[in-house]
């Protein structure tokens, strides 16, 4: 089952970052009664009843202001609900229905999804002021949930709503023997751009404004290569010093595209060169021990000599010393350089994600890595490997069993796994060694 993105929205002060500190038990968002503190969307990832839900705290918005800031935050507050699969709106049962309640009511109504009316700050449901009844205005179904964000009462009904409206995606998905590649990076790299050019049609809008793509999007092709689906993600530009972290939502739907995908595309601008935002996308993929390419896009752009290449190369395997197993690939999405050598690399760091290795080839490799480099000792106790075996794919997981787990240091680790990757080349997907003690 696929997580459900709860996106929490309503006017600024109604209390939905203290509902979503109340939930995750963590104080992520900033609390304070001034209105437009919460200015990004922050999300994180919790469970309820068996259910993954990714709750989404917004800034508040205001319908009508001609604030720069507050007119941002409707932006933002927009833009997750045009993600979520069910949407809280929440409301202040002490300011009572106000103008502005009703006006994002609408625009909720609008949006066609799922909508749960949470009317904060009682205390007690047992005993509702005639004050809640006015919600009942806002032409939602079902009945609005009385909520306490500061004591927690509510919130269980509330989340208990949540899941019942989200659909059981347990059905067996039909039969795609496609390669599903995410297309992620910052915004105005060139995503859709790429994306166009393979499938040969102006399938994406594509524009010079950061941020045209909302939605992921997903475009089956097939070619003498074989048969891929490109998933196109949203990249929002971070406006101003107010956007300054990294943009929620684009790492939000990069997030959700990387967990559907069998290789990531992680693109790099190659005027700019590689940057923090390049980093902590980049780094979305490898905790997901996806297969990855890195794609330096508009090299047509460059002015190249001998060294460009190296330069380049070095900088990123600098920024990325995690993603040594990524290939680089330099390409223009606008004159279609090296596509070719794009599809083909797709494949191959796809079918070393999918390799299996029998167990009788492993403890060989095993045996011939101890004979070449003893393993480590500590105080006189000397580490023992016993035996090794492949337990998954994408990525490729080898179980190893030894006498003990704390002898077996990262750098022997490294040492295994560069010896696997000197055997089989694992090229493009990382490799995960789970270490266990004979026993467990």
């Amino acid at each position: 089952m696929g997580k459900t993105t709860v996106a929490v929205v309503g006017r600024p002060n109604v209390g939905k970052s203290t509902f979503f500190n109340k939930i995750i038990g963590k104080r992520v968002s900033i609390v304070e009664d001034t209105p437009g503190v919460t200015r990004d969307r922050i999300y994180f990832d919790t469970e309820w009843n068996g259910r993954k839900l990714t709750i989404v705290d917004t800034g508040g918005i205001e319908p009508n202001t001609g604030d720069v800031i507050i007119s941002q935050m409707r932006t933002q507050a927009e833009l997750a609900i045009t993600t979520a699969d069910v949407i809280i709106f929440m409301c202040d049962v002490h300011a009572g229905l106000t103008a502005d309640d009703k006006e994002i009511g609408v625009m909720l109504l609008k949006s066609g999804k799922p909508v749960i009316v949470a009317v904060n700050k009682i205390d007690s449901v047992g005993d509702l002021p005639m004050e809640y009844y006015e919600f009942y205005e806002l032409g939602f179904d079902g009945d609005p949930i009385p909520l306490s964000s500061l004591h927690g009462t509510g919130t269980g009904d509330l989340l208990d709503k949540v899941c019942e409206l989200t659909p059981d995606d347990d059905e067996p998905a039909e039969d795609d023997d496609s390669v599903k590649v995410a297309v992620i990076g910052k915004p105005n790299v060139g995503k859709s751009s790429i994306v166009n050019k393979i499938l040969g049609e102006d399938r994406m809008i594509v524009s010079d404004i950061a941020g045209t793509t909302r939605d992921a999007t997903d475009s089956r092709m097939e070619n003498e290569y074989g048969k891929f689906t490109f998933i196109d993600t949203a990249g929002i530009r971070r406006q101003s010093k107010v956007n300054d972290p990294i943009e929620k939502f684009s790492v939000m739907r990069a997030k959700a595209a990387v967990e559907r995908a069998d290789v990531c595309l992680i693109m790099i601008d190659a005027g700019e060169g590689i940057t923090e935002q390049d980093e902590k996308i980049a780094g979305l993929a490898h905790e997901a021990g996806k297969a990855s390419i890195i794609v330096v896009n508009k090299w047509d752009s460059i002015d190249k000599d001998n060294s460009t290449v190296k330069q380049y190369t070095d900088s990123i395997r600098d920024a990325l010393s995690y993603m040594t197993y990524a290939p680089i690939v330099f390409v223009s999405a606008k004159t279609g350089l090296r596509l070719n050598k794009l599809y083909e690399t797709i494949i191959s760091v796809n079918e070393a994600a999918a390799l299996r290795v029998s167990t009788g080839m492993l403890n060989d490799i095993l045996s011939d890595a101890i004979a070449r480099v003893q393993p480590p000792t500590d105080k006189g106790r000397r580490l023992k490997i016993y035996y090794m075996t492949q337990a998954g794919v994408k990525p490729p997981t080898f179980v190893i069993f030894c006498n003990n787990s704390d002898l077996f240091h990262f750098s022997y680790q490294r040492y295994i796994e560069n010896c696997l990757r000197d055997i089989f080349g694992f090229v493009g997907t990382p490799v995960k060694l789970v270490i266990r003690e004979r026993g467990d």
